[in-house]
């Protein structure tokens, strides 16, 4: 891929993150953070592209001629699909902004309606899903007392859980970074429910941007690392073929994941009473901690990551 076709396509994810027109000042804040440290890499100044896409220099109709070749049409299309999905169910304005880019990028209409499909699925999956859990409440809630927490457990299943994000980063498919963000907020669920409380998708939303981990921002920053690394690369209508090159974003996917899983059981254990500094410099000192494990880990991670296939990931969030 050329290094047109390269900012080209992080223009375009840009500008899908903004396409809704009402992204949270702490999201922003995230994102202008994401592009001022990757400010250089494969020369693309992002934080000058963070600035024209945030004053509305540049438009879908000048960066789509830089985009020459199929394959980085198709990337472009699925890296907005992913950031639009990344916090959610999309909004009219995100709606809008996709279908004038799969029509200006010339994509496959099915082959656009498939991978949108499969992007949707991923990201509206119900938090409770294979955990036998009741209907969740409009906020985190205490639910009925529950029998002593099996800490061994949970500390199982965060270890578990940052080992297969920490794989799903050695991957170089689109999708594969957007397992990220469900799997993450689905362990967060599991482990205040089995603590006493009934949570919504908004209250986990809520836990991960406080500890300092937007949706959209994670995303781009973990594929755009991916990208501009050439890690990132073409499906071929395929997802989660073949095992690419240890990146920086698999030790970073490991790290956030095992800090979110043991920061969650700090602050449910002590009945969510963490005030939202302490919650934020906690999740920082764990990731600093977990980022020393990743590479004892290391060859598990890349051992799950030669066995992931799509119906693997699309199980584990869908809990089944």
């Amino acid at each position: 891929m050329t290094p047109s076709e390269t900012q080209a396509i992080v223009t375009v994810s840009l500008l899908a993150a903004f396409a809704d027109g009402d992204k949270h000042e702490r999201e922003r804040a995230e994102i202008k953070r994401i592009a001022e440290g990757l400010s250089q890499a494969q020369g693309v100044h992002l934080p000058t592209l963070y600035q024209d896409v945030l004053m509305k220099r540049v438009t879908l109709a000048s960066v789509l001629p830089a985009l020459a070749s199929n394959d980085a049409r198709q990337l472009a299309y699925e890296m907005a699909v992913c950031v639009c999905d990344a916090d959610g169910a999309q909004s009219v304005g995100e709606q809008a902004f996709l279908a004038d880019l799969a029509r200006a990028l010339q994509i496959n209409a099915s082959a656009a309606t498939e991978f949108r499909q499969q992007a949707d699925a991923m990201a509206s999956v119900p938090l409770s899903a294979g955990l036998n859990a009741g209907a969740t409440t409009a906020a985190a809630t205490p639910a009925a007392p529950v029998a002593a927490v099996d800490d061994k457990a949970l500390d199982a299943a965060i270890l578990n859980a940052a080992i297969v994000n920490g794989a799903l980063e050695l991957l170089p498919e689109t999708l594969s970074t957007m397992a990220i963000i469900p799997l993450q907020m689905k362990l967060v669920y599991r482990i205040g429910k089995a603590h006493g409380y009934e949570l919504d998708s908004g209250h986990v939303k809520d836990f991960l941007a406080t500890a300092g981990v937007g949706l959209t921002s994670q995303y781009l920053e973990q594929a755009g690392r991916k990208l501009l690394g050439g890690l990132l690369g073409k499906l071929g209508g395929g997802l989660l073929r073949g095992v690419g090159n240890q990146a920086v974003s698999s030790g970073m996917s490991f790290a956030s994941t095992y800090a979110l899983g043991h920061v969650a059981k700090r602050y449910y254990a002590g009945g969510r009473t963490l005030s939202a500094q302490l919650l934020k410099d906690t999740y920082a000192a764990v990731t600093q901690q977990a980022q020393g494990l990743y590479s004892q880990h290391l060859p598990t991670i890349q051992q799950r990551a030669r066995t992931l296939d799509a119906g693997q990931v699309m199980a584990m969030v869908r809990g089944t």
